[in-house]
């Protein structure tokens, strides 16, 4: 059986009006962050945003760390940083990995 779209964390499922209501958000709050870069969510063949379940998950990361009180440039900063630490943590998994298979 085929996986469905909604069994794939990175389809995007969600109009910016579901996941405002889902996060009890703004819409425009939603919009700024798509405008300063910090989430971009994927747009349809209309132009309108459609959001991931990943997309939602970072969307709330972002509105806890505004929550305490960090601004959006630093926020996305934050995010670069932490995608760049997961990378480096999946380079060395795949370094030790190589180096076990080699003993």
């Amino acid at each position: 059986m085929a996986d469905l779209p909604f069994d794939d964390e990175h389809a995007p499922l969600y109009s910016l009006g579901q996941v405002a209501a889902m996060l009890n958000v703004q819409q425009a709050y939603l919009r700024r962050l798509d405008q300063h870069d910090v989430v971009t969510p994927r747009r349809s063949e209309g132009g309108q945003r459609r959001y991931s379940r990943r997309d939602i998950l970072i969307v709330q990361h972002v509105t806890r760390m505004a929550d305490e009180g960090m601004t959006l440039i630093a926020i996305r900063r934050i995010l670069e940083l932490e995608r760049e630490l997961a990378a480096l943590r999946e380079e060395l998994r795949r370094t030790r990995e190589r180096l076990r298979e080699l003993e």
